[in-house]
């Protein structure tokens, strides 16, 4: 069985109780389907980054990780179980860290026959411990100033993978580090 997403239909995220094919959901239109973007962030006030290995948007700078609730036999994953199965497979991070939501965005983004048409949930979590990146997901990962990130997305924002400069959006005023 292929692996499986699940789709929102709405602006709000609601399921529609289809679940669709990862690849139905990032071929020609797509279907909008349920998506996580994820940031870590340490007690320096610095986020991590990856170059991200991509089908579509690759090698350009992304956030910490992203990835798909899925559909599974024992049920629909949370966003938080998501984002975990995510950072383990990216970063080999085992912890489960405390995670927040800063909500919701919408996305479309095409490439020739490619595309992604997501609602994203934009997930952050502190986390000082040790990185080691999947060579599978991505080429190299760096840990960067908030503000600096900020600042070099504004001026550059063809650098880095859409779902990126989307989220930021939600966390332009928010405080990182120091045990936020």
């Amino acid at each position: 069985m292929a692996e499986q997403i699940i789709l929102a239909v709405d602006e709000q995220g609601n399921f529609s109780g289809e679940y669709i094919a990862k690849e139905a959901g990032h071929q020609g239109q797509g279907k909008k389907h349920l998506a996580i973007a994820v940031l870590l962030y340490n007690l320096e006030g610095e986020v991590l980054l990856q170059r991200r290995k991509h089908q579509v948007f690759d090698n350009i700078w992304d956030l910490t990780g992203a990835t798909h609730p899925l559909h599974t036999p024992e049920g629909d994953e949370t966003l938080e179980e998501a984002t975990w199965r995510c950072l383990e497979r990216e970063y080999g991070i085992k912890e489960k860290i405390p995670l927040r939501n800063l909500g919701f965005f919408d996305y479309f983004a095409k490439y020739g026959d490619l595309c992604e048409n997501e609602h994203c949930a934009f997930m952050i979590g502190e986390y000082s411990g040790e990185v080691k990146l999947n060579p599978e997901v991505g080429y190299g990962c760096e840990w960067v100033d908030k503000d600096w990130f900020l600042k070099d997305m504004a001026q550059n924002p063809l650098q880095y993978t859409p779902w990126a400069v989307e989220a930021v959006k939600l966390m332009k005023n928010i405080t990182i580090g120091q045990g936020s």
